[in-house]
């Protein structure tokens, strides 16, 4: 059963997304801290998505946000009373997968949430060998491997973006085809949320992989991947 982690502090909201999601067929446990959420994943509790409220009264959940993506590969909604352009970035550039405000209803929160299961989960295939200078995309681990053989675990938003330019071998992707690859329900994702998506994953993947990253900007269009790549 797909576990879904419920971060929240007022106690009424925790109760009903989580109420709501058991009926909805998921596992959901709830939280009102940073410091249980910290517990929970220390102990080994390994959920698929995360819904984090931004407004802790212990953390703030952009800065949590980074944490758990360090160390985690499960799913971040963020659900937050913040909905400005410049809110909604900064949740982007911190981890999120989807950018939530608080207005929404039980059901849009769960049609994110199997939206993003849906990213995550992909239909899988055998995965063939690695051929010299190739970029391998496991479709469903959701792992990216270097020629080198690192690797990076990616994000939903990362993993429509890659897949995206990688099903397009040697073309261009302009910035609405990958927009709506990306976009979850209830979100505006424009030019400024895929750039600051891309920029995030470049510097991942070079910090990790010691490459440079295998795509780039193609001004005025989109993006290209400039590599060799292989889908599985």
């Amino acid at each position: 059963m797909t576990k879904i982690l419920v971060v929240e502090d007022e106690p009424r909201l925790r109760k009903d997304l989580v109420d709501f999601l058991d009926l909805c067929g998921f596992s959901a446990h709830g939280v009102a801290t940073a410091r249980e959420l910290r517990e929970m994943l220390g102990n080994g509790h390994d959920p698929s998505i995360i819904v984090l409220d931004v407004g802790l009264p212990d953390a703030n959940g952009f800065d949590l946000a980074v944490d758990i993506r360090k160390d985690h590969g499960c799913g971040i909604i963020m659900l937050t009373a913040l909905g400005d352009s410049d809110d909604r970035i900064r949740g982007f550039n911190s981890g999120a997968d989807i950018y939530l405000v608080k207005h929404s209803t039980l059901r849009e929160i769960e049609a994110a949430i199997r939206s993003l299961l849906r990213r995550t989960n992909p239909p899988s295939s055998a995965v063939g060998s690695q051929p010299e200078g190739q970029w391998h995309l496991n479709r469903t681990t959701w792992v990216l491997t270097a020629p080198n053989l690192s690797s990076l675990k990616l994000t939903a938003t990362e993993f429509a973006f890659i897949n995206a330019l990688c099903q397009r071998p040697g073309g261009v992707c302009d910035r609405l085809e990958i927009s709506e690859a990306i976009s979850r329900p209830k979100t505006n994702f424009d030019s400024k949320h895929l750039d600051a998506v891309v920029s995030r994953l470049r510097r991942k993947l070079e910090d990790r992989t010691k490459l440079p990253a295998p795509f780039k900007v193609v001004y005025g269009v989109g993006y290209t991947f400039t590599a060799p790549s292989q889908l599985a």
